[in-house]
C-alpha cells in the first residue's frame, strides 16, 4: 500500500468531515434528541399523573355513590317511619271515631231505652188507673191522687229495672 498525495487529502477530507461533523452537525442533532426525550419522559410522567388523578377520582366517585347510598337510605328509612305513623294515626283516629260513634250509639240507645220505659210506665199507669177505676166503679182524680200514681210509676219502674 502506498500512500500519497490522494491518500493523504481523502484523510485531510475525512478529518475536516468529522472536525465538522463534531462542530456543527452533532450537537443539533443531541439537542433534538434530548428534546425528544424530555417531551417523552414529560408525556410519560404525564400519563402517570393521568392516571393517579384518574384513580383519584374513580376513588371520590366511589366514595360519593357511597355517601348518596347511605343518604338515599336514610331518606327511604325516615319515608317509611313516617308512613308507619301516619297509618298508626290513622288507626289511633279511626278508633276514637268508632268509640265516639259506639258511645253515640249507647247514648241513643239508652234514651230510646228510657223513653220506652217511661212510655211503658205511663201506660202501666193508665192501665192500673183504668184497672182501679172499673174495681171501685168510680172515677179516681189524677191530681188528687198523684202521690199514689207516683209511688205505683216508682213500682213499675224498679220491677222494669
Amino acid at each position: 500500500m502506498q500512500f500519497n498525495a490522494t491518500f493523504l487529502g481523502q484523510g485531510l477530507a475525512f478529518a475536516i468531515l468529522i472536525w465538522f461533523t463534531w462542530k456543527f452537525v452533532w450537537p443539533p442533532l443531541m439537542n433534538a434528541i434530548e428534546e425528544r426525550q424530555k417531551k417523552i419522559a414529560e408525556g410519560l410522567a404525564a400519563a402517570d399523573n393521568a392516571q393517579k388523578n384518574l384513580a383519584q377520582a374513580e376513588e371520590k366517585v366511589a366514595d360519593e355513590l357511597k355517601a348518596a347510598r347511605v343518604k338515599a337510605n336514610e331518606i327511604i328509612a325516615q319515608a317509611n317511619q313516617r308512613a308507619i305513623q301516619i297509618v298508626e294515626a290513622a288507626n289511633a283516629e279511626a278508633a276514637l271515631a268508632s268509640d265516639r260513634h259506639k258511645a253515640m250509639a249507647d247514648a241513643e240507645i239508652l234514651a230510646a231505652s228510657n223513653r220506652a220505659r217511661e212510655d211503658l210506665r205511663r201506660q202501666v199507669s193508665v192501665l192500673a188507673v183504668a184497672g182501679a177505676e172499673k174495681l171501685l166503679k168510680r172515677e179516681i182524680d189524677a191530681n188528687a191522687h198523684k202521690a199514689l200514681l207516683d209511688e205505683l210509676a216508682a213500682q213499675l219502674s224498679d220491677e222494669a229495672a
